[in-house]
Parts: structure tokens; C-alpha cells; sequence
């Protein structure tokens, strides 16, 4: 059963800041685990830290588009997001030491020497706003994205889609961060690679 708790906004905290605050922060101590569908050839990627384990698994272009465009998607917006590597993203709290907190943009999506949050859905629902996607299609786009900032307590878990925005192929890191107890952790996703 998922069950959903409230979290109090960060105030515009950065990154750095909470780095200052809680300077101790505990790398990940996983390997990334690699499988393929059978039937669909979609890659997951899994990594396992500090009772934590975090999962992206490729949601394939051709999925996303059927996705929104039966949901009130217009072509070209359906086309922009699932050519933006997209991601069924699962992070779960099997075992660690208290409620796990994270914050989305404190996640970092690493390629080619740069580093950035994944896109977030105040992104998405901005472009959608431009593009005069409908009330309905936006309230459905949001219940589907991945939560941008969740506590779970251990036992407690949370999908949804992420995106890099990255291109069709594109290789990359996840780093993704959560607190417990005010204590950072980390866990790592090595070589993902966006569908093509």
C-alpha cells in the first residue's frame, strides 16, 4: 500500500546549504544491477544503499506517446515528452534506519562532465500552459510524474516517470540523495542509457 505524507517546502533552500548543515554525507555502496524485458527489450537499471533501493526502468518513446495521447495530449506534446528519456522511477524504503526524505532537485542527472537535476514537472506543466494543453491532460500528466519531494517511512514506496531530457541514446549517471535522521545518504545508478 503507498501511502503519501506531506513535506514542508525546503523555503528555497539550496543544495549547498543542506550540504553546510549535514556535511557528513554517506556514499552509496551498491552496484548497479542491469536487466532487459524479454518482451520489450526496455533496460532497468537498480541499485540497492543503506536500506534504500532506487529503480529506473526506460519507459520506451512509443509508450509514452499512446500514454498521453489517450489522455488529451496533443502530437507535438506527447512527442516532447517521450523523446525527453523517460524513466518508471521506483525508490523505496525496505530497510533503512528511519523515514527517508528526499527532494527531487537535489538529485543530479551526470553527463559528459556536467551535472543537473532531472526535469521537473513545474517544467513540464509550464510548456504544457504554453502549448494550451487542457486542464484535464495536465491534472493526469501531474498524477503521473514522479513525486518531486516524499518521505517514506521504511516499508513505504513511490513510482513514477522522470525525465533527463536528455537525447534518444544519451548515457548517464543518476546520483540520488535522501536524509534520514538529518544524516545524508547517497545511491548511485551507473551508464543509463536513454531509449532510442
Amino acid at each position: 500500500m503507498i501511502q503519501r505524507k506531506a513535506f514542508l517546502p525546503r523555503m528555497g533552500m539550496p543544495t549547498l546549504a543542506l550540504l553546510v548543515c549535514f556535511p557528513a554525507v554517506n556514499p552509496a555502496r551498491a552496484d548497479t544491477l542491469t536487466r532487459t524485458d524479454p518482451e520489450t527489450g526496455a533496460l532497468t537499471w537498480e541499485t540497492r544503499a543503506h536500506g534504500v533501493s532506487l529503480q529506473l526502468t526506460q519507459i520506451l518513446p512509443d509508450q509514452a506517446r499512446a500514454f498521453y495521447l489517450n489522455r488529451g495530449f496533443s502530437a507535438d506534446a506527447a512527442e516532447r515528452f517521450a523523446t525527453a528519456c523517460v524513466y518508471m522511477t521506483v525508490l523505496r524504503n525496505d530497510a533503512a534506519p528511519g523515514e527517508v526524505a528526499f527532494h527531487l532537485a537535489d538529485w543530479r542527472v551526470l553527463n559528459g562532465g556536467q551535472e543537473r537535476p532531472p526535469l521537473s514537472t513545474e517544467h513540464w506543466l509550464a510548456l504544457w500552459q504554453t502549448l494550451g494543453l487542457g486542464e484535464p491532460a495536465r491534472i493526469a500528466f501531474r498524477w503521473a510524474q514522479f513525486p518531486p519531494e516524499q518521505e517514506y517511512a521504511p516499508g513505504e514506496w513511490n513510482q513514477g516517470m522522470l525525465t533527463t531530457g536528455l537525447a534518444p541514446g544519451a548515457q548517464f549517471d543518476l546520483l540520488a540523495r535522501w536524509t534520514v535522521a538529518g544524516q545524508i545518504y547517497e545511491g548511485k545508478l551507473n551508464h543509463v542509457v536513454c531509449a532510442r
